[in-house]
């Protein structure tokens, strides 16, 4: 008897339900001014207006997405303002995530360009950004949820919009990942890498389709609601630069389009338009302003959405459909995971792939999990694009794990700068560069190609080859050709000829394992030949030399910046033993048994705002001779500060520091966003010849105060350096120094 009386009740509400008109909800694009379609979704909701359609371009198409799956406007709101989009505009992968050899790869190439060359031409990315993070944003909104067949199987179907870059069409978005489509819709040309589905290189749909009410029409909508976010044209006087004038004609193109589907709408429709055109389409921090003007603007046209109300009794019921059909795709994501795929679209070994893909069969993923998962494949730096979307079945969900190799590969043009200096003397330059060739074996081997310039010059080329599928055992042969200079100083100021240069060519060949992915233990053998030439007068002679040898390296390295650095540790210790040959008695000799010990650590860790960073090397040369071609140096910024770069030459070293530096980025008036720093750090250290006697009394007491930010050429510090003197040889040392570009 109860279930006919609520079938009873119920009847009616379902005729009316049936009998109204469909209402389409179209959400246009404009950037961080999409929170004003969340106002608008709030006076619909207070007013109990269904909408039954949802057509979306751009950030609307993110907001109706999110609608979409059943979400209401204050859970819309809570996702839409605790998202960082910011993020969504670096492609940057944080150091500490990178392999061990990526991190000394990016130290030494420090300036982030994207140039490849093969195939007898020049390549780049076809985005400033590739756009991983962009989905990555997209992906923690909207969840774990499965692909789809059909839009339509939403609580609330839904369309989302893009233009086919190569044809100019704009394309309907209606199956698969509504991530994915999403980020079709949002993709900025010329920002964004062009994201791909089923065969079209698609991009944003402003250019093409800016507010899509022809699209909702063409769902089944009777009724329009249109909420036009799009920005103004700009006035003559404030186009002032190319910037405004690229401004200009983006908005062009979406007026049209927009103008173009107004004329669409008819009497019965309602265009609501905010008054948000003194907000910026990139400043995400206005969104809640934007989100106030969108309800004063719906409240605004209150009198014709009113007429769109239903009662209480059918808008619960509108309700309550919409909360099943989400509980249906809500259920899914409780269920196990039962197959991983790999659309592996790379040379990468898939092996290796599965193995940093910490998703297994029989887990259960959050929204977290899979980002992080994704995450550790997007770090190991091979792919240009990675992604995983889930395909539910009976029997428990899908992982499909797509990875794309890069587009400007596989051989790449890597450079690298530093420039530092103390304003009183010469300033100490350098240039890198490199030709890396990858995949140039089927089990990955590499290239690399090597040339740097400024006051010291290095040419050389490794051969690096891993033997098993998960790349952690490997081979490398190494030959170079480098010229050391050995400079003469008067306290911290350097004369401008050197007062030694070693020219040698050095051949290595060793065999490794990556005992983690931070890790790494190799050993070897070297051979080297090379010529020495004294400037100083009163020896005034070249020697030659050779020498051969074997060593032994082990590194760990999860720093998170080498420059400004808040976590982690990064340690190297090598053991290298040889024999030296010198062609003319030197001191009375002229062979050398030595073994040299080299020892290297910067470790750190932050509380808040504060950091604390430790900093210590040392070398130490055992040998049988009075001389000894294997030196040392130590001078320049955090490395006795009070000391011009390489000041300091002997063939022992020893050397500490203890670093506070203060992150005051967000904190300065009129500030950017950029990181800025304010340091202090206090140092000792000293070097020793062969036939000194190491002694603590002789440390050389050091000290800086610094300001410090990282920019697009690495790092750029401006600051106090002192170091005092502990013999009647040298003097008190004040330096005001700089850096800029890597300063290690």
């Amino acid at each position: 008897m109860r279930f006919w009386l609520i079938v009873f009740f119920l009847i009616p509400s379902i005729s009316v339900a049936e009998s109204r008109p469909k209402i389409g909800l179209v959400l246009s694009g404009g950037g961080a001014k999409g929170a004003a379609h969340i106002g608008v979704l709030k006076v619909l909701e207070k007013h109990n207006i269904p909408v039954d359609y949802i057509a979306g371009t751009s950030i609307g198409s993110y907001v109706g997405g999110l609608y979409a799956l059943g979400y209401n406007a204050d859970e819309v709101e809570a996702i839409m303002l605790k998202t960082n989009f910011d993020k969504g505009y670096s492609d940057y992968i944080p150091r500490a995530q990178l392999q061990y050899e990526d991190k000394q790869l990016r130290d030494k190439y420090n300036i982030p360009v994207r140039i490849g060359y093969s195939d007898g031409r020049f390549k780049m990315p076809s985005g400033l950004l590739l756009g991983q993070y962009a989905l990555q944003v997209l992906k923690n909104s909207i969840g774990e949820i499965g692909e789809l067949d059909s839009f339509d199987q939403l609580p609330i179907p839904y369309r989302a919009v893009a233009t086919d870059i190569s044809t100019s069409k704009a394309t309907i978005l209606s199956t698969g990942s509504l991530s994915q489509a999403i980020k079709a819709s949002s993709t900025v040309p010329g920002a964004l890498e062009p994201i791909e589905i089923d065969g079209h290189l698609l991009v944003d749909g402003g250019i093409t389709n800016n507010m899509p009410i022809d699209v909702v029409k063409s769902m089944g909508a009777d009724i329009i609601i249109a909420v036009d976010i799009g920005s103004s044209l700009i006035d003559q006087e404030n186009i002032q630069s190319t910037v405004d004038v690229l401004d200009q004609l983006s908005n062009i193109l979406t007026i049209n389009t927009t103008n173009k589907q107004k004329e669409l709408l008819t009497k019965k429709d309602i265009l609501i338009r905010p008054k948000i055109d003194d907000i910026d389409t990139m400043d995400f921090s206005k969104l809640e302003d934007a989100l106030v003007l969108g309800e004063d603007a719906a409240n605004d046209n209150l009198g014709e959405l009113q007429k769109l109300s239903v009662s209480d009794t059918e808008y619960q019921a509108y309700l309550a459909k919409k909360q099943n059909i989400r509980e249906q795709w809500t259920e899914q994501l409780g269920k196990p995971v039962t197959a991983i795929q790999y659309n592996n679209q790379s040379l990468i070994n898939e092996n290796y792939i599965a193995q940093h893909f910490n998703i297994k069969e029989g887990n259960v993923v959050n929204k977290e999990q899979l980002e992080e998962a994704i995450q550790a494949v997007y770090a190991l730096d091979r792919f240009e694009f990675v992604n995983a979307e889930f395909i539910d079945t009976p029997e428990g969900r899908t992982v499909v794990l797509t990875t794309k190799e890069k587009s400007w590969g596989p051989d790449y043009l890597l450079f690298g700068f530093s420039w530092q200096g103390n304003f009183t003397s010469h300033s100490i330059v350098s240039f890198d560069f490199s030709y890396l060739l990858t995949d140039i074996t089927p089990t990955g081997g590499t290239l690399k190609n090597e040339l740097s310039l400024g006051w010291e010059t290095f040419v050389g080329t490794e051969f690096y080859q891993p033997f098993d599928e998960n790349y952690n055992s490997f081979a490398r042969l190494a030959l170079s050709y480098e010229e050391n200079k050995y400079a003469e100083y008067k306290g911290s100021v350097r004369y401008a000829r050197p007062e030694l240069t070693d020219s040698s060519f050095l051949s290595k060949t060793g065999i490794g394992y990556h005992y983690t992915d931070y890790g790494i233990s190799e050993i070897g053998l070297l051979a080297q030949y090379g010529e020495l030439q004294f400037h100083d007068s009163s020896l005034g002679l070249e020697v030659d030399y050779y020498s051969y040898g074997g060593y032994i390296t082990l590194g760990y390295d999860n720093l998170n910046s080498i420059n400004f650095p808040t976590q982690g540790n990064k340690i190297e210790l090598t053991i290298t033993a040889r024999k030296d040959f010198y062609t003319k008695e030197i001191f009375g000799s002229d062979t050398d048994n030595n073994l040299s010990i080299e020892f290297d650590w910067r470790g750190a860790f932050g509380l808040g705002n504060h950091t604390f960073v430790g900093i210590a090397s040392a070398a130490a040369l055992l040998n049988q001779s009075d001389f000894s071609v294997r030196l040392t140096e130590l001078g320049g910024f955090l490395n006795l500060s009070g000391f011009q770069k390489d000041a300091l030459i002997g063939v022992n070293k020893a050397f500490a520091a203890a670093v506070y530096q203060y992150d005051l980025g967000r904190e300065v008036p009129g500030g950017t966003g950029l990181p800025l720093y304010a340091g202090t750090s206090l140092e000792a250290g000293n070097v020793w010849g062969i036939n000194e006697n190491v002694s603590p009394k002789e440390l050389i007491t050091s000290g800086s105060f610094y300001l410090g930010t990282d920019t697009d050429f690495g790092p750029a510090v401006i600051g106090l350096g002192y170091a005092t003197s502990f013999n009647f040889d040298t003097e008190d040392q004040i330096t005001l120094f700089f850096s800029l570009g890597k300063n290690w």
